[in-house]
């Protein structure tokens, strides 16, 4: 699944380069967005997310794009890898700024571990 993203100036640091926690915070909204679309009617919650490592600076301005992919399905949780990338308007080249693997697990009303498919 691919999903875009326009950095605006409210999403930058004090050095006018992306703030970190806005990216892992797109990262979870564009992961939650593939596993409820893969599993609908299914509630899920974050419960982990691998190494955090800032490959490249990303500036205002910068289309980033994020590629999410299912990676494992556990008995009542759903991996992910989520890779961004930096893309360039005048020749859409690509380069990898950031990846990681998150975690999602299936709840029900009372916010218990269910198994999948829901």
């Amino acid at each position: 699944m691919e999903n875009f993203k326009l950095v605006l100036p409210e999403h930058l640091n004090h050095y006018g380069f992306l703030f970190g926690g806005n990216l892992l915070k797109w990262i979870d909204e564009v992961s939650y967005i593939a596993v409820t679309l893969d599993y609908p009617g299914c509630n899920f919650v974050t419960v982990a997310m691998d190494r955090v490592e800032f490959r490249k600076s990303i500036r205002g301005g910068t289309i980033i794009r994020f590629e999410t992919t299912k990676k494992r399905v556990g008995r009542t949780s759903v991996e992910y890898t989520v890779q961004v990338f930096t893309e360039k308007i005048e020749n859409r080249e690509r380069v990898m700024a950031f990846s990681t693997n998150i975690t999602f697990v299936a709840v029900d009303e009372e916010g218990n571990k269910t198994p999948l498919p829901c």
